[in-house]
This record gives structure tokens, sequence and C-alpha cells, in this order.
């Protein structure tokens, strides 16, 4: 069974896709830029950006009852990997034991012109 997942605590898809879907227990996050939900700013470090998309990413796990022990796999996208030991570091606050499998590119550029996306798989 395929259930679409919207947290309004989490900033609202800005095109023709959801936040996330569950399909039969497991959650497919889309990517999460580093918008604050409360009034659409983005901060510009590198870390304040992923500690925002995180703080997405856990809304949308709240929403359908689970946390970030729940992620299995997530992407990451940089802007520059030379931002990698930055966001790495910030990264590592969010998940201490039992971390997620994890891929992590350089992308051209990113929406909004933002320094880092991270979309995420999750389930019981």
């Amino acid at each position: 069974m395929k259930t679409i997942i919207a947290s309004p605590k989490a900033p609202k898809a800005v095109g023709p896709y959801s936040q996330a879907v569950n399909l039969n227990g497991t959650l497919f996050i889309s990517g999460q830029l580093p918008v604050n939900p409360a009034d659409g700013s983005v901060a510009d470090t590198v870390e304040a950006q992923t500690r925002q998309s995180l703080s997405n990413i856990g809304a949308i796990l709240e929403e359908a009852g689970l946390s970030y022990d729940d992620i299995v796999k997530t992407t990451v996208l940089l802007d520059d990997i030379r931002n990698f030991a930055a966001m790495n570091a910030v990264y590592a606050e969010f998940f201490k034991a039992d971390k997620p499998a994890r891929v992590c590119y350089q992308v051209s550029a990113l929406p909004m012109g933002v320094k880092v996306e991270i979309d995420a798989i999750a389930g019981k």
C-alpha cells in the first residue's frame, strides 16, 4: 500500500513530487533542501544548511511515526566536495549508532543555490 506523507513542519514540495512516500512500511523521503519551513530562509554555511536539511527529514520521519534510527540509506548532494568534512561533522550529530548506508556526490548546482540536499530511505 502506498501512502503520501506530508509534514507541516518541513518545507512544502516545490514541484510535482511528495515530501515522502510510504510503501508497505518503507519510507522514501525526497531530497530536502535546507529551507527553514517557518520563514523560507536558507542559512549561509554548509553546517547550518546540513542541520536544516536533516531537521526537515526529522519532521517528515516524525509525521510517518519513524525516527532517525529507522533510516537505512541517505544520499547527500554537495555543491562543493570540499565541504565534505564540515557536512560530515554535522551529519554525525544525527546518527550516533547503527549509522545508515550513505553516498555523497558533488553536483554542478542545486536548486535555490544551496550547498547541500539530502534524501533518505527509512523503515521498520
